[in-house]
Protein backbone atom coordinates (compact mmCIF):
# COMPACT_ATOMS: atom_id res chain seq x y z
CA UNK A 1 0.00 0.00 0.00
CA UNK A 2 0.95 3.49 -0.96
CA UNK A 3 2.19 5.42 2.41
CA UNK A 4 0.03 8.07 4.51
CA UNK A 5 1.33 11.58 4.44
CA UNK A 6 0.77 13.55 7.76
CA UNK A 7 1.18 17.16 8.22
CA UNK A 8 2.49 18.88 11.09
CA UNK A 9 0.07 21.59 11.24
CA UNK A 10 0.89 25.06 12.70
CA UNK A 11 4.58 24.70 14.25
CA UNK A 12 3.23 27.12 17.51
CA UNK A 13 0.06 24.58 18.36
CA UNK A 14 -0.04 20.87 19.71
CA UNK A 15 0.02 20.01 15.63
CA UNK A 16 3.84 18.65 16.03
CA UNK A 17 3.47 17.34 19.72
CA UNK A 18 0.35 15.10 18.65
CA UNK A 19 2.21 13.85 15.35
CA UNK A 20 5.07 13.03 17.89
CA UNK A 21 2.95 11.12 19.93
CA UNK A 22 1.09 9.63 17.80
CA UNK A 23 4.01 7.83 15.98
CA UNK A 24 5.81 6.57 19.46
CA UNK A 25 2.25 5.87 21.38
CA UNK A 26 0.48 3.60 18.56
CA UNK A 27 3.32 2.36 16.36
CA UNK A 28 1.17 -0.33 14.41
CA UNK A 29 -1.80 2.35 13.83
CA UNK A 30 0.94 4.68 12.22
CA UNK A 31 2.62 2.26 10.09
CA UNK A 32 3.23 2.96 6.61
CA UNK A 33 2.85 6.80 7.53
CA UNK A 34 5.25 9.61 7.36
CA UNK A 35 5.20 13.34 8.66
CA UNK A 36 5.44 16.55 5.79
CA UNK A 37 7.12 19.30 7.33
CA UNK A 38 10.17 20.65 9.10
CA UNK A 39 12.72 18.38 10.75
CA UNK A 40 13.40 20.72 13.86
CA UNK A 41 10.12 21.28 14.62
CA UNK A 42 9.05 17.73 15.02
CA UNK A 43 12.42 17.38 16.77
CA UNK A 44 11.27 19.76 19.83
CA UNK A 45 8.04 18.43 19.97
CA UNK A 46 9.78 14.85 20.20
CA UNK A 47 11.03 16.97 23.23
CA UNK A 48 8.34 17.92 24.26
CA UNK A 49 6.64 14.80 24.55
CA UNK A 50 9.81 12.93 26.27
CA UNK A 51 8.88 10.89 29.57
CA UNK A 52 11.20 10.38 32.12
CA UNK A 53 13.30 7.43 31.88
CA UNK A 54 12.62 6.25 28.24
CA UNK A 55 14.62 6.95 25.47
CA UNK A 56 13.61 10.08 22.88
CA UNK A 57 11.38 9.66 19.84
CA UNK A 58 13.71 8.93 16.68
CA UNK A 59 13.29 11.75 14.56
CA UNK A 60 14.47 10.79 10.70
CA UNK A 61 15.17 12.47 8.14
CA UNK A 62 13.68 11.31 4.63
CA UNK A 63 15.27 10.75 1.34
CA UNK A 64 12.79 8.46 -0.71
CA UNK A 65 9.15 7.88 0.34
CA UNK A 66 10.25 4.26 -0.78
CA UNK A 67 11.89 4.44 2.30
CA UNK A 68 8.98 4.85 4.89
CA UNK A 69 7.64 1.60 4.46
CA UNK A 70 11.14 -0.45 5.03
CA UNK A 71 11.36 1.84 8.83
CA UNK A 72 11.34 0.20 12.20
CA UNK A 73 8.06 1.22 14.73
CA UNK A 74 8.19 3.93 17.23
CA UNK A 75 10.28 5.97 15.04
CA UNK A 76 9.12 9.43 13.15
CA UNK A 77 10.04 9.87 9.41
CA UNK A 78 9.97 13.38 7.76
CA UNK A 79 9.45 14.44 4.46
CA UNK A 80 11.31 17.85 4.50
CA UNK A 81 10.42 20.51 2.96
CA UNK A 82 12.12 23.64 1.48
CA UNK A 83 11.93 26.91 2.20
CA UNK A 84 9.85 26.65 5.56
CA UNK A 85 10.68 29.11 8.48
CA UNK A 86 11.29 26.29 10.89
CA UNK A 87 10.15 26.17 14.69
CA UNK A 88 7.75 29.26 15.98
CA UNK A 89 6.91 30.62 19.38
CA UNK A 90 4.10 28.44 21.19
CA UNK A 91 0.92 29.55 21.24
CA UNK A 92 1.65 32.77 18.94
CA UNK A 93 -0.29 33.25 15.68
CA UNK A 94 1.75 34.37 12.81
CA UNK A 95 2.08 34.99 9.18
CA UNK A 96 5.23 32.66 9.04
CA UNK A 97 3.42 29.39 11.11
CA UNK A 98 0.60 29.98 8.73
CA UNK A 99 2.26 30.06 5.47
CA UNK A 100 4.21 26.96 7.07
CA UNK A 101 1.04 24.74 7.87
CA UNK A 102 -0.35 25.31 4.76
CA UNK A 103 2.54 24.58 2.67
CA UNK A 104 2.56 21.25 4.08
CA UNK A 105 -0.87 20.30 3.11
CA UNK A 106 0.28 21.89 -0.75
CA UNK A 107 2.66 19.36 -0.72
CA UNK A 108 0.59 16.65 0.50
CA UNK A 109 -2.46 17.55 -1.75
CA UNK A 110 -0.32 17.09 -4.83
CA UNK A 111 1.55 14.11 -3.59
CA UNK A 112 -1.52 12.04 -3.50
CA UNK A 113 -3.71 13.81 -6.72
CA UNK A 114 -0.54 12.52 -8.44
CA UNK A 115 -1.49 8.90 -6.69
CA UNK A 116 1.91 8.72 -4.68
CA UNK A 117 0.03 8.81 -1.32
CA UNK A 118 -2.77 6.64 -0.44
CA UNK A 119 -4.52 9.33 1.90
CA UNK A 120 -3.76 12.74 3.67
CA UNK A 121 -3.78 13.28 7.50
CA UNK A 122 -3.79 16.44 8.61
CA UNK A 123 -2.75 18.42 11.53
CA UNK A 124 -4.58 21.45 13.52
CA UNK A 125 -3.63 24.58 11.80
CA UNK A 126 -5.01 27.82 12.78
CA UNK A 127 -7.37 30.31 10.43
CA UNK A 128 -6.12 33.28 11.47
CA UNK A 129 -2.40 32.41 11.13
CA UNK A 130 -3.86 31.27 7.12
CA UNK A 131 -4.95 34.96 6.85
CA UNK A 132 -2.04 35.98 8.13
CA UNK A 133 0.12 34.43 5.31
CA UNK A 134 -2.00 35.62 2.90
CA UNK A 135 -3.80 32.29 1.95
CA UNK A 136 -7.41 32.91 0.57
CA UNK A 137 -9.07 29.55 2.52
CA UNK A 138 -10.46 29.95 5.57
CA UNK A 139 -9.05 26.34 6.24
CA UNK A 140 -8.47 23.16 5.16
CA UNK A 141 -11.59 22.02 3.23
CA UNK A 142 -11.40 24.96 1.19
CA UNK A 143 -7.92 24.99 0.32
CA UNK A 144 -8.02 21.28 -0.80
CA UNK A 145 -10.73 21.92 -2.82
CA UNK A 146 -8.70 24.69 -4.73
CA UNK A 147 -5.89 22.41 -5.14
CA UNK A 148 -8.26 19.32 -6.11
CA UNK A 149 -9.58 21.40 -8.71
CA UNK A 150 -6.48 22.88 -10.19
CA UNK A 151 -5.27 19.59 -10.68
CA UNK A 152 -8.55 18.29 -12.48
CA UNK A 153 -8.61 21.00 -14.38
CA UNK A 154 -12.49 22.63 -13.68
CA UNK A 155 -13.77 25.62 -12.46
CA UNK A 156 -13.95 25.41 -8.16
CA UNK A 157 -17.52 25.47 -8.54
CA UNK A 158 -17.21 21.75 -10.47
CA UNK A 159 -15.32 20.04 -6.84
CA UNK A 160 -18.32 19.96 -4.53
CA UNK A 161 -16.81 18.98 -0.89
CA UNK A 162 -18.52 18.93 2.56
CA UNK A 163 -17.02 18.21 5.86
CA UNK A 164 -18.25 15.12 7.58
CA UNK A 165 -17.44 14.74 11.50
CA UNK A 166 -17.72 11.10 12.74
CA UNK A 167 -16.84 9.32 15.58
CA UNK A 168 -18.25 5.46 16.57
CA UNK A 169 -21.80 7.16 17.45
CA UNK A 170 -22.60 9.39 15.10
CA UNK A 171 -22.03 11.25 11.78
CA UNK A 172 -22.83 14.50 10.41
CA UNK A 173 -22.12 16.31 7.31
CA UNK A 174 -22.21 20.17 6.78
CA UNK A 175 -24.18 21.99 4.08
CA UNK A 176 -22.29 24.65 4.80
CA UNK A 177 -19.11 25.27 6.53
CA UNK A 178 -16.46 28.21 7.43
CA UNK A 179 -19.15 31.26 6.68
CA UNK A 180 -20.75 33.11 9.15
CA UNK A 181 -23.76 32.28 10.26
CA UNK A 182 -26.16 34.28 8.12
CA UNK A 183 -23.98 33.27 5.00
CA UNK A 184 -25.26 29.96 6.62
CA UNK A 185 -28.46 30.57 6.95
CA UNK A 186 -28.38 32.00 3.14
CA UNK A 187 -26.66 28.74 1.65
CA UNK A 188 -29.77 26.57 2.95
CA UNK A 189 -30.82 26.00 -0.89
CA UNK A 190 -32.94 23.36 -2.59
CA UNK A 191 -30.38 22.61 -5.08
CA UNK A 192 -27.45 22.80 -2.50
CA UNK A 193 -29.06 20.62 0.20
CA UNK A 194 -29.45 18.61 -2.66
CA UNK A 195 -25.93 18.21 -3.93
CA UNK A 196 -24.93 17.73 -0.15
CA UNK A 197 -27.07 14.90 -0.09
CA UNK A 198 -25.73 13.19 -2.79
CA UNK A 199 -22.02 13.80 -1.73
CA UNK A 200 -23.12 11.60 1.61
CA UNK A 201 -24.70 9.04 -0.29
CA UNK A 202 -21.91 8.23 -2.74
CA UNK A 203 -19.23 8.68 -0.06
CA UNK A 204 -20.24 6.90 1.93
CA UNK A 205 -22.10 3.90 -0.21
CA UNK A 206 -18.54 3.37 -1.10
CA UNK A 207 -17.32 3.01 2.98
CA UNK A 208 -20.51 0.87 4.12
CA UNK A 209 -21.00 -0.77 1.03
CA UNK A 210 -24.44 -0.15 1.04
CA UNK A 211 -26.92 2.47 0.91
CA UNK A 212 -26.92 4.48 3.87
CA UNK A 213 -29.34 6.01 5.61
CA UNK A 214 -29.97 9.70 5.89
CA UNK A 215 -31.87 12.32 8.45
CA UNK A 216 -32.29 15.69 7.27
CA UNK A 217 -31.92 17.93 10.13
CA UNK A 218 -34.36 21.07 9.87
CA UNK A 219 -32.85 24.82 9.59
CA UNK A 220 -34.96 26.48 12.27
CA UNK A 221 -36.60 25.45 16.11
CA UNK A 222 -38.86 22.29 15.37
CA UNK A 223 -37.86 22.17 11.64
CA UNK A 224 -39.80 25.40 10.98
CA UNK A 225 -43.31 23.50 12.17
CA UNK A 226 -44.95 23.60 8.88
CA UNK A 227 -43.66 27.15 7.77
CA UNK A 228 -44.57 29.01 11.62
CA UNK A 229 -41.01 29.56 12.35
CA UNK A 230 -39.50 29.99 8.78
CA UNK A 231 -40.40 29.13 5.42
CA UNK A 232 -36.36 26.82 4.55
CA UNK A 233 -37.99 24.00 5.23
CA UNK A 234 -40.99 23.80 3.31
CA UNK A 235 -39.27 26.13 0.31
CA UNK A 236 -35.84 24.28 0.22
CA UNK A 237 -35.15 21.29 2.45
CA UNK A 238 -38.54 19.45 1.67
CA UNK A 239 -38.14 19.70 -1.69
CA UNK A 240 -34.37 18.54 -1.71
CA UNK A 241 -35.46 15.39 -0.01
CA UNK A 242 -38.31 14.64 -2.44
CA UNK A 243 -36.07 14.76 -5.48
CA UNK A 244 -33.54 12.70 -3.36
CA UNK A 245 -35.77 10.18 -2.73
CA UNK A 246 -36.83 10.55 -6.44
CA UNK A 247 -33.19 9.36 -7.42
CA UNK A 248 -33.60 6.53 -5.12
CA UNK A 249 -31.70 7.82 -2.10
CA UNK A 250 -33.02 6.65 1.51
CA UNK A 251 -33.27 10.30 2.69
CA UNK A 252 -35.60 11.19 5.22
CA UNK A 253 -36.75 14.69 6.93
CA UNK A 254 -36.49 17.47 7.72
CA UNK A 255 -36.73 16.70 11.25
CA UNK A 256 -36.28 18.69 14.17
CA UNK A 257 -32.79 19.43 15.34
CA UNK A 258 -33.08 18.90 18.59
CA UNK A 259 -34.19 15.40 18.55
CA UNK A 260 -32.52 14.04 14.99
CA UNK A 261 -29.17 13.54 16.20
CA UNK A 262 -30.15 11.46 19.14
CA UNK A 263 -32.13 9.49 17.04
CA UNK A 264 -29.14 8.92 14.66
CA UNK A 265 -26.72 7.82 17.71
CA UNK A 266 -25.62 4.54 17.68
CA UNK A 267 -25.10 4.02 21.70
CA UNK A 268 -24.25 0.42 23.08
CA UNK A 269 -28.20 0.00 24.43
CA UNK A 270 -29.28 1.79 21.29
CA UNK A 271 -29.02 1.07 18.05
CA UNK A 272 -29.43 4.56 15.22
CA UNK A 273 -31.65 4.92 13.32
CA UNK A 274 -30.08 6.31 10.48
CA UNK A 275 -25.77 6.03 9.35
CA UNK A 276 -25.87 9.93 9.13
CA UNK A 277 -27.42 12.89 9.86
CA UNK A 278 -27.07 15.99 7.19
CA UNK A 279 -27.04 19.13 9.02
CA UNK A 280 -27.44 22.50 7.72
CA UNK A 281 -24.79 24.78 9.05
CA UNK A 282 -21.27 23.90 10.53
CA UNK A 283 -22.27 24.63 14.52
CA UNK A 284 -25.96 22.59 14.39
CA UNK A 285 -23.93 19.76 13.07
CA UNK A 286 -20.16 19.53 15.23
CA UNK A 287 -21.79 20.19 18.58
CA UNK A 288 -23.51 16.82 18.65
CA UNK A 289 -20.52 15.14 17.72
CA UNK A 290 -17.51 16.91 19.66
CA UNK A 291 -19.99 16.73 22.72
CA UNK A 292 -19.68 13.02 22.39
CA UNK A 293 -15.76 12.94 22.51
CA UNK A 294 -13.54 15.22 20.64
CA UNK A 295 -10.69 12.34 20.93
CA UNK A 296 -12.44 10.18 19.40
CA UNK A 297 -14.16 12.49 16.44
CA UNK A 298 -12.40 12.23 12.79
CA UNK A 299 -12.93 15.16 10.26
CA UNK A 300 -13.34 13.90 6.63
CA UNK A 301 -13.83 15.65 3.62
CA UNK A 302 -15.97 14.21 1.27
CA UNK A 303 -16.08 14.91 -2.70
CA UNK A 304 -12.31 15.26 -2.95
CA UNK A 305 -10.17 12.68 -5.57
CA UNK A 306 -8.27 11.53 -2.71
CA UNK A 307 -8.53 10.60 0.97
CA UNK A 308 -8.15 13.45 3.24
CA UNK A 309 -8.99 13.16 7.12
CA UNK A 310 -8.32 14.74 10.43
CA UNK A 311 -8.42 15.22 14.22
CA UNK A 312 -11.65 16.70 15.57
CA UNK A 313 -10.05 18.99 17.89
CA UNK A 314 -7.88 22.76 16.94
CA UNK A 315 -4.30 24.15 17.58
CA UNK A 316 -4.75 24.35 20.96
CA UNK A 317 -2.40 27.34 21.74
CA UNK A 318 -3.09 27.40 25.77
CA UNK A 319 -1.22 23.93 26.03
CA UNK A 320 1.44 23.94 22.80
CA UNK A 321 4.99 22.84 24.21
CA UNK A 322 3.76 21.40 27.17
CA UNK A 323 3.58 17.89 26.10
CA UNK A 324 -0.03 17.02 27.60
CA UNK A 325 -1.78 17.19 24.13
CA UNK A 326 -3.86 14.20 23.18
CA UNK A 327 -3.33 12.41 20.20
CA UNK A 328 -6.09 9.87 20.26
CA UNK A 329 -8.31 11.60 17.85
CA UNK A 330 -4.95 11.98 15.32
CA UNK A 331 -4.66 7.96 15.41
CA UNK A 332 -8.46 7.79 15.09
CA UNK A 333 -7.66 9.92 11.61
CA UNK A 334 -5.19 7.61 10.48
CA UNK A 335 -7.48 4.64 11.25
CA UNK A 336 -10.15 5.75 9.12
CA UNK A 337 -8.21 7.38 6.34
CA UNK A 338 -6.34 3.70 6.09
CA UNK A 339 -10.07 1.91 6.22
CA UNK A 340 -11.38 4.76 3.60
CA UNK A 341 -7.94 3.94 1.33
CA UNK A 342 -8.94 0.44 1.15
CA UNK A 343 -6.33 -0.63 3.38
CA UNK A 344 -8.61 -1.64 6.52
Amino acid sequence: MLPIAITQGDPAGIGPEIVAKAFRDAPEALQGCFAVGDLATLRRAAACILRPGEPPLPVARLQSLDEVAALPPRCLPVWQLDHLHGPAAFGQVSAAAGSDAAACVDWAARAALRGELAALVTAPLHKEALSLAGIPYPGHTELLQALAAEHAGVPLGEMPVRMMLANEELRTVLVSIHVALREAIAAVTEARVLQTLQITHAALSASLGRAPRIAVAGLNPHAGEGGLFGREEVEQIAPAVAQARALGLDVHGPFAPDTVFMRARNAPDHAGEFDVVVAMYHDQGLIPVKYLGVEQGVNVTLGLPLVRTSPDHGTAFDIAGQGSANATSLIEAVRMARALAGGA
